[in-house]
């Protein structure tokens, strides 16, 4: 099994990789089928005119995740590692000004979003709770081509039959063929101890059969440079955050508190957690202003592994940039097994598949930064993922602020004190984190849907919108 770094991390913009960025890819994908020969075009057949169906949580929480918008802006030919965040609305209110979408390489195509974007909360689609149907008409409104579309979490999009093959090879090995092609973390701690490599180093070997040294480092320091740039513009902003809760952002000024106690040098016990915390609350305030973020492995999760980084930037004066790469190849060899053995999305499993596997992963890169050899390393993951298990996604109003921004706070905390305890062990440990992966897997199987990013429970209904 092999899932590439740059795969689970990946450059776009917020508020959420699965409503935001996989619907907006999921239409990069539907143009490119317009043009192409993929499908029984009948003799003159033009397309004229598009429509899109969101289902399930697409539907629910749409609105508040921003999905609309980012069809839109997929329509236009934006993606989500290029669209210039600053454009957006202008982009947006011109296709709702005009009923007309105008591609790059493409005619102009009739599209109301008022009429042809459609949220359909009855109709769930078997494959996935994020669902997604793209139509195309001829002038007469006679449909050309249809396709459905899953949005899988991470900013992974499949079609049905790509979703249907994907389970059916689940399990088995995949992908390119690698090295160290480990799918468990059984298999990865075989391989490790056989080899003597670390994990980042068997991570590394694995990516370099499809790049050479320098063109994965180049790749790793932009991913870090993305999450990092992140984390500035979220300590410099300040203001009320976009959907209507009127809930204000708090990164700056807790910057600000930590800041002038570090120079006057005051004794606070805290202190490591608060700086820990307002790295954290940054990037998820980006995210929910729809900012520019990193998928670490969701856009609802983006803050727990940039937080770590730069937690242990700020209190390990000797970490260098190779820790950094070292971090993010561990992290991501860990997010690989998860994913494929349960799930990193909200609406699939609940929020312990986006800021748990959030919090394993990021244990895992700290641990193996600390000196952490293998062993530790899947016990760090392992402890970080059980305290998040049964963890629902309810987010108020749909919007990805409450509870989000906290929930990535505690997400690094629990993932530097779970790197904390597997170092100072052995590496023994009573639950293998196989079984504390396949134990999510069956416990989001059992969750309610209410509980699964539809905002149709928990907090979600509990709390008076403001």
């Amino acid at each position: 099994m092999f899932l590439s770094v740059f795969d689970v991390f990946k450059i776009g913009v917020g508020p959420s990789s699965s409503h935001t960025m996989g619907p907006m890819s999921a239409a990069a994908r539907f143009l490119e089928l317009i043009l192409s020969d993929d499908w029984p075009r009948p003799t003159g057949g033009r397309v004229g005119s598009l429509r899109v169906t969101l289902h399930g949580s697409l539907a629910y929480t749409g609105i508040g995740h921003g999905t609309g918008r980012a069809v839109i802006l997929g329509l236009t030919g934006e993606e989500p590692h290029t669209v210039d965040p600053d454009r957006m609305d202008e982009t947006i209110a011109e296709v709702e000004r005009s009923g007309i979408i105008r591609p790059p390489g493409h005619p102009p195509y009739a599209f109301q979003p008022k009429t042809d974007l459609i949220f359909d909360k009855k109709q769930p689609l078997p494959g996935h709770a994020n669902g997604m149907t793209f139509s195309a008409f001829d002038a007469d409104g006679r449909l050309l081509v249809k396709r459905v579309y899953y949005s899988i979490g991470g900013g992974f999009v499949v079609t049905d039959t790509e979703l249907q093959a994907m389970r059916a090879e689940k399990g088995k090995s995949s992908g390119p063929r690698v090295p160290y092609p480990f799918g468990t973390a059984q298999e990865m701690l075989a391989m490790a101890s056989s080899s003597g490599l670390s994990i980042a180093q068997m991570k590394r070997a694995n990516e370099e059969i499809r790049l050479s040294p320098s063109e994965l480092d180049a790749g790793l320091d932009r991913i870090w440079e993305a999450m990092n740039n992140c984390i500035d513009r979220g300590l410099r902003v300040d203001g009320v955050m976009p959907g209507g809760l009127n809930v204000r952002r708090r990164a700056r000024a807790v910057h600000d508190k930590l800041n002038e106690e570090w120079r006057s040098n005051r004794l606070n016990p805290l202190l490591a957690n608060d700086w820990l915390s307002v790295y954290a609350m940054a990037v998820n305030e980006e995210n929910a202003a729809g900012g520019r973020v990193v998928t670490a492995p969701t856009n609802g999760a983006a803050g727990v592994i940039p937080a770590t980084i730069r937690y242990f930037l700020h209190f390990h004066e000797d970490a260098t940039q190779q820790d950094i790469r070292d971090f993010l190849l561990t992290a991501a060899a860990i997010g690989g097994i998860i994913k494929h053995n349960a799930s990193i999305s909200g609406a699939e499993v609940g929020c312990q598949g986006e800021v748990g596997s959030a919090a394993a992963m990021a244990a895992a890169g700290l641990a193996a930064v600390m000196g952490g050899f293998p062993e530790q390393i899947e016990n760090a993951a392992e402890i970080a993922l059980e305290h998040h298990l049964g963890m629902t996604c309810d987010p108020v109003a749909g919007l990805v602020q409450v509870p989000c921004i906290e929930r990535n706070a505690l997400g690094a905390v629990k993932a530097v004190t779970a790197a904390s305890l597997a170092i100072k062990g052995d590496g023994r440990h009573f639950v293998p984190l196989d079984a504390c992966i396949e134990t999510m897997r069956q416990t989001g199987n059992d969750m309610s849907e209410k509980y699964k990013e539809t905002s149709t429970g928990g907090l979600a209904v509990n709390v008076v919108e403001c």
